[in-house]
């Protein structure tokens, strides 16, 4: 690749799905759709929480605003893919790309804590649920709210100043969006205080919220295994299997991108990886939410059956 003077380097070019030259098309179609379906999914279970009142409780005010945040997310990332895939500008400048970063990883860190939260309020409504009401209150629900957004776009900020502060000697970014990696690897040199840094808020992110949930979930768990009735361990449980499986897919792509070593060989996978936690990721809030529990379902309908009857 060619060099280019590191004062000059003001705008990036995606190198985006070249790779799949023949199936941008078809990429284009699928994603798309994945796109609205993320989006109408979102806004419907935020709606649904919002007006039906059986759901004003501390589980689904955390599972609004994990809504709000993924419909976010995906506004980041995906009209540029999109519009990469159709023939639209491959380019962005400098101060786009660092905002593009900034807001990814800003929504990206406060769903990984929001999840760590969820996780936090299941465990007091099953090992504690005498409490329940007292700890998980209002209040505190807001301020855990507030707090994990604040310190996912401060984490980010962190990041992304540390990174846009290097100097930059290569312009094709190896991906279809500007994402911590891939721009490392356009900067002229990397300091370690840099390397050092991503690996601790990598930690931080990934490493400290999964522990959290593993030991949040060991409790639980044995605290369903005390459970007499046969009927009493399965509603238990079912209250915690929708977010154990939105937890696991989205920390375990996560994971496999953000520490596996880097490779050339592996920049194809890389793609398709980051496409799931972009792309299909952002999908499965609304789908497991609504499809594995029965109250969203129920005020769901209910909201259907109004609204065939007015």
């Amino acid at each position: 690749m060619k060099r280019a003077n590191c004062t000059e380097v003001r705008e990036f070019v995606f190198q985006g799905f070249s790779n799949f030259q023949e199936h941008q098309l078809t990429l284009f179609v699928i994603f798309f759709a994945l796109y609205i379906l993320t989006l109408t999914g979102n806004v419907i279970i935020v709606t649904i929480i919002r007006i039906d009142h059986h759901l004003h409780t501390p589980m689904y005010f955390f599972l609004s605003v994990l809504s709000t945040s993924e419909t976010f997310y995906s506004l980041v990332i995906i009209p540029r893919m999109l519009g990469s895939l159709v023939g639209l500008s491959q380019t962005i400048s400098l101060e786009c790309c660092g905002t593009q970063l900034f807001f990814f990883l800003g929504f990206g860190i406060t769903n990984c804590f929001l999840l760590a939260v969820m996780g936090y309020d299941r465990y007091v409504a099953i090992c504690n649920p005498l409490r329940y009401s007292i700890i998980m209150n209002w209040r505190v629900c807001v301020i855990l709210a507030s707090s994990v957004c604040a310190t996912g776009f401060l984490l980010s900020l962190v990041q992304a100043l540390a990174i846009f502060r290097l100097p930059f000697c290569n312009t094709l970014i190896k991906h279809f969006f500007c994402d911590v990696r891939p721009i490392l690897d356009l900067a002229c040199t990397v300091p370690v205080i840099n390397q050092v840094l991503t690996l601790v808020l990598t930690l931080m992110v990934l490493t400290a919220p999964a522990i959290f949930l593993f030991v949040s979930y060991a409790l639980i768990i044995s605290t369903i295994l005390k459970i007499a009735s046969s009927d009493g361990w399965k509603k238990t449980f079912a209250t915690c299997s929708s977010h154990l499986t939105v937890v696991v897919i989205h920390y375990g792509c996560a994971s496999i991108v953000y520490f596996k070593p880097k490779s050339e060989n592996s920049k194809d996978q890389d793609q398709l990886l980051s496409v799931t936690y972009t792309v299909i990721t952002p999908l499965l809030n609304p789908v497991v939410y609504s499809l594995r529990n029965k109250e969203v379902q129920d005020a769901l309908w209910k909201v259907l059956c109004r609204k065939s009857l007015s």
